[in-house]
């Protein structure tokens, strides 16, 4: 008798995306779904993670920063300005009076 367990089952991308899908909209759980579907929980929520989120993956393909990134990014150049700004007020009223 041989387990179930040695042999690993392969998926077409079109059912993985069906099953995240499905996982996704339904009322029910993903263990509840992967019951229905007969597939590991474990696996689902891997297609889950993978199918999630593929515009933030091409985004760090083409060489974009993360939303944090930018935001930390942007606060230090309004960090600078602000100091550049000040410091060519203190200059221009020095140089008026």
């Amino acid at each position: 008798m041989k387990s179930s367990l040695s042999k690993s089952q392969s998926y077409s991308p079109d059912f993985r995306e069906s099953a995240v899908k499905l996982a996704r909209q339904s009322e029910y759980s993903v263990a509840a779904t992967v019951r229905g579907l007969g597939v590991n929980v474990n696996t689902l929520h891997t297609w889950i993670k993978k199918y999630r989120h593929p515009e933030q993956e091409t985004s760090k393909q083409a060489g974009e920063l993360p939303v944090y990134d930018q935001l930390k990014a942007m606060k230090k150049q309004v960090k600078r300005l602000t100091e550049e700004r000040d410091i060519l007020k203190k200059a221009a009223a020095y140089f008026v009076s």
